[in-house]
């Protein structure tokens, strides 16, 4: 009898200690819950990605050949895709570091060269806006967001007016005070206001 409850005791912490294991590999191993999507903010890597972005219904493509007009624009041909939810400094925009005029505008557009480097970009399309050109979110790697990058590396803003999706992003790159957080700017869409 003792025996039994000796084994019956082992078993039970045996299958305990097991359950905490593969519920702390699971919930550690990748954090943080993802948009319809498929896509999320991966808290431990501090980036934001998308899984089964093949196996995903929206309307996605994979390109080879890109050209970069801008921080958050890029063409494949004759196709143009402008980055959902963020906005970056405009090409003749300026910025102020130190005593330096600089043109943020390319600095940010050579950021998001340097980070596609040769790699293949995939997009989701969110829809097309006033000017005909896809808006969605492009992926290099390992599904890693171009947006997410370009808004944490501080050259590029969350475009609250119409997504919250990379407001931690900037709220990183600003308390950091990277990128454009450590010159003086004008956010894009003041510039394209006033000018």
């Amino acid at each position: 009898m003792l025996k039994q409850k000796i084994i019956k005791n082992i078993v039970n912490i045996t299958l305990g200690s097991l359950l905490i294991f593969l519920i702390h590999s699971v919930t550690y191993g990748h954090s943080g819950r993802t948009n319809s999507e498929g896509c999320h903010k991966d808290n431990k890597k501090n980036n934001y990605h998308c899984h089964n972005l093949k196996k995903n219904n929206k309307s996605k493509k994979e390109y080879k050949t890109f050209k970069v007009i801008d921080g958050d624009t890029i063409h494949f041909g004759k196709i143009k895709y402008r980055f959902s939810g963020i906005d970056a400094p405009e090409k003749k925009q300026i910025c102020q570091h130190d005593d330096q005029i600089l043109l943020c505008g390319n600095l940010a557009t050579n950021m998001l060269k340097n980070k596609i480097s040769n790699n293949k970009v995939m997009c989701l399309d969110e829809g097309i806006d006033r000017y005909k050109r896809i808006i969605g979110e492009c992926f290099i790697n390992n599904n890693e967001s171009l947006s997410s990058f370009m808004v944490r590396s501080g050259y590029a803003f969350a475009y609250r007016k119409y997504s919250n999706k990379f407001i931690e992003d900037e709220e990183y790159a600003r308390k950091n005070n990277l990128g454009l957080w450590k010159m003086k700017f004008e956010y894009p869409w003041d510039y394209r206001q006033n000018n």
